[in-house]
């Protein structure tokens, strides 16, 4: 049983992403959120998903939606998944880390634990720019206590023929790749479910 959630509260587990997780360019249901009502299903743990990712989301989006979903979702998960628009837009890498540090916080202060997803920026980003952008998933999750998946595209983004893997705009997973999607989340998720 989550915390904050009541004996007879199913758990909720509430998804705040951007077009990673909301099946841009997908076939409904094919994407890792839709897949992980199926694994909760298999793996006979009782908790309800509520999606509420969009695509082109940003963290000033995320923190703009989310105390009104806390109130009317009341999950005993957050899961964000926001950062990536923010550095294809070149939002200043302190407003990010603040938005997702205020989201985690309003997140906690509800009840709810918290699951941040991590992103990464391609090399042509520069050096710099990259390894302070993908830190600053870390440093939110160690400073506010929160469960962290470093890489949300690990095994999709950082293997050989990734292209392959890709819609042609090579930023969106293809359906068939979202399965590692999930089973990235997934290990860090279910601890947050016991």
């Amino acid at each position: 049983m989550a915390v904050g959630a009541s004996a007879a509260q199913t758990p909720s587990i509430l998804v705040v992403g951007d077009s990673l997780s909301a099946e841009y360019g997908l076939a409904r249901g094919t994407g890792w959120v839709a897949l992980l009502e199926k694994r909760l299903a298999d793996e006979k743990i009782t908790a309800t998903v509520h999606n509420a990712s969009i695509s082109g989301d940003t963290t000033p989006g995320g923190r703009a939606r989310l105390p009104a979903l806390l109130t009317s979702v009341k999950p005993s998960v957050v899961v964000i998944e926001l950062g990536g628009n923010d550095a294809l837009r070149g939002l200043p890498l302190q407003g990010t880390e603040d938005n997702l540090r205020t989201m985690t916080e309003a997140a906690q202060k509800a009840g709810a634990k918290v699951l941040l997803v991590g992103m990464q920026v391609p090399p042509n980003y520069g050096r710099d720019y990259a390894d302070r952008f993908s830190g600053l998933f870390a440093k939110v999750a160690k400073g506010e206590k929160a469960a962290l998946v470093p890489f949300l595209l690990k095994g999709v983004a950082d293997v050989p023929d990734a292209v392959n893997l890709f819609q042609p705009d090579r930023i969106h997973p293809k359906a068939e790749a979202h399965p590692t999607l999930l089973n990235n989340v997934w290990p860090e998720l279910k601890k947050l479910l016991k």
